[in-house]
C-alpha cells in the first residue's frame, strides 16, 4: 500500500501531506529534503506506514501530528531518516592533525589547570566507531601527554538506534575494515564473528541523544576543547546550519577546535557572525577551526 503510495506520489507533483511532513521534519529537527530527495524521504516514510499499516500519507500525516503516539513515530521516522554509515579509524588525517598539532597546543594552554580535563564531543556520532576511534587514540597518551589528566567524551546522535549499537559496542568487518592490528588486539574482544570494544575504552564516554537543531545547552557539552562534527551539517540548510555553529563555537572553550567532515566547510557561512569568529586552520591533508583564546593569543 506504501508502495503503490510511493509510485503515485511523484506522477506529477508530490503530495501534499509529503511536503508538510518534510516541513515537520525540518521545524522539528533542522534536516531538509530538497525536492530530488523527496523520493528519499517518501521511502522512509512508506517504511514506517507499512510498520503502521498506514494505508495513505494522509493517515501517516495524522500519525505524526494528531494521534497520541506523535512524538514516538515522530522519533521513529527520525531514525528511519538519520541512518549514517561510518567505521573505525575512517578519517585518519584529522586523527593526525589532533594527534601532531592539536593535542599539544589544548594541553599546553592547560599547563596551569592541572586537574582541568580534556573535554571532546563527538557531534553525530552514529553507531558509535568516531567516539570509540578517539577514546582509545587518546589511551595511548595515558602515560605520557595525558599522564592524570581525566578525558572526557561525549558523544551525541539524533538517532536512537544508532546510539543503542554505539552502547552495545559490538562491530562487524565492515566497521572495522580499516582497523589497524594492534588497536583490534589491544582495545577489542573477539566475539562470535564480531569483535566488541572492551570495557577500559567505553568508560571515558558518555553517550546521549541530542537533537543539534533544538539544542539547549547544557553541562553536559559545555566546557569543550574539541568538537568532531563530521558529515552532519550537510544535512542541514544555511539556517539551521548557522544555528548549529552557534552552538559549537559558544560550547568551545578558548583556544578549542572544531572539525567537519573531509569534504565539507564553512566557507559559505562566512556571513553568520559567528562563523566568522573561528579561524580557519590548515592542516597537512585536513582543515579546522581554531576559536580564538582570550588573550587573543596565535596558532
Amino acid at each position: 500500500m506504501a508502495q503503490h503510495q510511493s509510485a503515485a506520489a511523484f506522477d506529477g507533483a508530490p503530495a501534499p501531506e509529503l511536503l508538510l511532513i518534510r516541513d515537520l521534519i525540518y521545524q522539528v529537527a533542522g534536516i531538509f529534503h530538497p525536492d530530488n530527495k523527496l523520493p528519499l524521504l517518501l521511502d522512509r516514510c512508506g517504511r514506517r506506514m507499512r510498520d503502521l499499516k498506514a494505508n495513505t500519507l494522509h493517515e501517516y500525516l495524522e500519525c505524526l501530528t494528531v494521534q497520541p503516539i506523535r512524538q514516538r513515530e515522530l522519533i521513529a521516522l527520525l531514525n528511519e531518516i538519520t541512518i549514517g554509515e561510518t567505521c573505525f579509524f575512517r578519517n585518519q588525517v584529522q586523527l593526525d592533525a589532533l594527534h601532531q598539532i592539536v593535542l599539544p597546543k589544548i594541553l599546553e594552554a592547560k599547563t596551569s589547570l592541572p586537574v582541568c580535563p580534556l573535554r571532546c564531543w563527538s557531534a553525530g556520532c552514529s553507531t558509535g566507531e568516531e567516539p570509540y576511534t578517539l577514546s582509545m587514540w587518546l589511551m595511548e597518551e595515558a602515560d605520557t601527554r595525558l599522564k592524570d589528566r581525566i578525558v572526557e567524551i561525549i558523544a551525541t546522535d539524533l538517532n536512537e538506534h544508532s546510539l543503542a549499537h554505539a552502547r552495545a559496542a559490538l562491530y562487524g568487518t565492515h566497521s572495522t575494515r580499516h582497523l589497524p592490528s594492534y588497536y583490534r588486539l589491544k582495545y577489542f574482544v573477539p566475539l562470535g564473528d564480531q569483535l566488541q570494544v572492551r570495557p577500559a575504552v567505553r568508560t571515558t564516554i558518555n553517550f546521549s541523544r541530542v537533537n543539534l537543531s533544538d539544542y539547549v545547552p547544557a553541562p553536559l557539552t559545555r566546557g569543550l576543547d574539541v568538537i568532531l562534527c563530521c558529515n552532519v551539517l550537510i544535512y542541514f540548510d544555511g539556517v539551521s546550519k548557522g544555528k548549529v555553529v552557534n552552538h559549537f563555537f559558544n560550547n568551545l572553550n578558548a583556544g578549542g577546535y572544531f572539525f567537519l567532515g573531509t569534504s565539507e566547510s564553512l566557507m559559505k557561512f562566512n556571513e553568520n557572525p559567528t562563523v566568522s569568529q573561528f579561524h580557519l586552520v590548515h592542516f597537512p591533508g585536513a582543515i579546522g577551526y581554531w576559536k580564538p583564546s582570550l588573550s587573543g593569543g596565535k596558532l
